[in-house]
């Protein structure tokens, strides 16, 4: 299973001081030296991190194909369209999320969407929707003439922190999963079970098909055996284990879980 490492939050530990430093593009030889297969950023209307100048040199010098993640705002398509990276995936925004917290809404009007598709796939551009892991947005996907889905691991994610760590204790407890363990496993099983599943369909209907979200050291294990989900993005997980061991490490501990 191909590994892409999302920097973003290299940006972030930069923003926080606003600085030079990080800089994510330092992180792209590492990266590659380490066996990551992709680099992916998100280039976010409100440039909360990584920045224009940010993605414009890290498509031109990276060794590795770049999937830029981004919404629908024109200039921002503009902007991917100018640069071509191998890959854009679109995703939802909201300014006062702290991350991306759904999937994109791929089945209401289609028009909107098909047209930043078109102007994408004509420059040369793989496109990819970051959707919620339902039947219909499969199905929506491939009739909007996406390349690739990337499934929303979110769910998966908050599931197996509410059953499997200490996060019940901590003031970021999830409310609405404050339930019996019994339940939280089958609940998981049965999200596990989905991704499968929607995974094989949406191979059998000719997408490619990525994950991420939430994905760790810790809960990465089971989404990389299903075998129809040929690449995981992963970033903020991979970043918080180099702040000890060292970002060549962080990346080759996560790669190593993936094969």
């Amino acid at each position: 299973m191909k590994l892409g490492v999302n920097i973003d939050h290299i940006a972030v530990l930069r923003e926080a001081r606003r600085i030079n430093d990080p800089d994510p593009l330092q992180a792209l030889g590492i990266c590659a030296r380490a066996g990551a297969d992709q680099i992916t950023i998100h280039l976010r209307e409100d440039r909360r991190h990584i920045h224009d100048e940010d993605a414009a040199a890290i498509i031109r010098h990276s060794p590795l194909p770049v999937n830029l993640e981004c919404a629908q705002a024109s200039e921002i398509i503009d902007f991917v369209c100018e640069q071509r990276p191998l890959r854009a995936t679109l995703v939802p925004e909201k300014r006062e999320e702290v991350t991306t917290e759904g999937g994109l809404d791929v089945t209401g009007d289609p028009t909107a969407l098909k047209e930043v598709i078109r102007r994408l796939h004509d420059a040369e551009v793989e496109v990819s929707l970051f959707i919620d892991p339902h039947p219909d947005t499969v199905l929506a996907a491939k009739e909007l003439g996406a390349d690739w889905i990337e499934f929303h691991t979110g769910r998966y994610a908050n599931l197996w922190a509410m059953l499997y760590s200490n996060l019940t204790r901590t003031r970021h407890a999830i409310e609405s999963l404050q339930l019996p363990r019994r339940d939280l496993k089958k609940m998981l099983d049965e999200e596990l079970s989905t991704l499968a599943d929607l995974a094989e369909h949406a191979k059998g209907i000719h997408l490619r098909v990525a994950a991420g979200h939430g994905l760790n050291y810790q809960n990465v294990g089971p989404i990389a055996k299903i075998r129809q989900i040929e690449e995981l993005n992963i970033g903020q997980s991979i970043v918080a284990r180099s702040v000890f061991v060292g970002l060549e490490a962080a990346v080759r501990e996560m790669k190593a879980l993936l094969q």
